[in-house]
């Protein structure tokens, strides 16, 4: 049985005698399958959990798309109740702001700049104030977070760190469809033809992976994902492909790295990302 929360109210009154751990999972709901891992990993982390789903006017930018964001409530009840989730939060916006917009926000400092944060400016201060908010209402042992949104996730775990919060932060691999596309609520966007082109954003990544796997180097490793992109035709422009550190610092020579790649697909915005290791340069046969 699912319960579903809709007020701060609701929530104290259910979760202040709960007896045994909580896990969280914070959504804006289209849930898909990648939602799912999520909620199958939350199970098994602890003795309850709980799903948020609110669709964050904070992180939508003049221009992005939060009036035409899926809402399907009902929808994604189905998958919480199938998914042996007992608890839903699902607020109102005045419920979750009663003062509107809040004055006080979080800073993600300069990370929160870069990447995302340079294509879409002041998304990821909204996006740590409700990952925040939450936190301090819900109070978790654990909250699950996908690497798809790898930035996003890494800024949550700086946050948790730095301000001495005590919640372990657990982050689940990017769930894909069969051909490679990661799972995202955008998708649903997406015209057939679209898709198709979308399919370029994964396949560069696979690319620039296996060439750094071969030994060919950061440099190696972008311009082979870069060819595999496809740069200047049509269908997908690029926004950025980068190579990093796992903690989004300049890539190492050697080593785990991350790269991760945004791109508009038509009119849709679609982010990815592999986990990279880079071999040492293999050797000629001259040396």
């Amino acid at each position: 049985m699912t319960t579903v929360l809709r007020t701060r109210a609701e929530l104290a009154a259910t979760l202040a005698p709960l007896p045994g751990s909580l896990a969280v999972v914070m959504t804006m709901g289209a849930l898909h399958s990648g939602h799912e891992a999520l909620l199958r990993t939350a199970r098994e982390q602890a003795d309850f959990v709980l799903a948020t789903i609110f669709v964050n006017p904070l992180q939508f930018g003049p221009n992005e798309d939060f009036d035409r964001y899926p809402r399907t409530l009902d929808a994604d009840l189905e998958v919480c109740r199938a998914a042996g989730v007992q608890y839903v939060f699902a607020p109102s916006r005045e419920e979750l702001y009663p003062d509107g917009e809040p004055m006080v926000r979080v800073d993600p400092g300069s990370l929160g700049e870069e990447l995302e944060g340079a294509s879409r400016p002041g998304f990821f201060d909204g996006v740590l104030t409700v990952v925040l908010k939450l936190l301090n209402l819900l109070r978790p042992d654990v909250a699950v977070f996908g690497e798809k949104d790898y930035q996003q996730l890494t800024l949550i775990r700086r946050m948790v760190r730095d301000l001495e919060l005590d919640v372990e932060i657990v982050g689940v691999p990017t769930v894909r469809e069969p051909d490679g596309l990661a799972l995202s609520s955008r998708n649903r966007y997406l015209s057939a033809e679209e898709r198709l082109s979308a399919l370029r954003l994964s396949a560069a990544l696979r690319a620039g992976a296996t060439a750094a796997g071969a030994g060919r180097g950061a440099d190696g490793a972008l311009a082979a994902a870069y060819r595999a992109f496809g740069e200047g035709t049509t269908g997908a422009k690029l926004d950025y492909l980068v190579l990093t550190d796992p903690q989004l610092g300049p890539a190492p020579v050697t080593g785990p790295a991350r790269m991760l790649a945004a791109a508009w697909v038509g009119g849709t915005r679609l982010i990815d990302n592999l986990p990279v290791e880079l071999a040492p340069a293999a050797r000629t046969t001259e040396e």
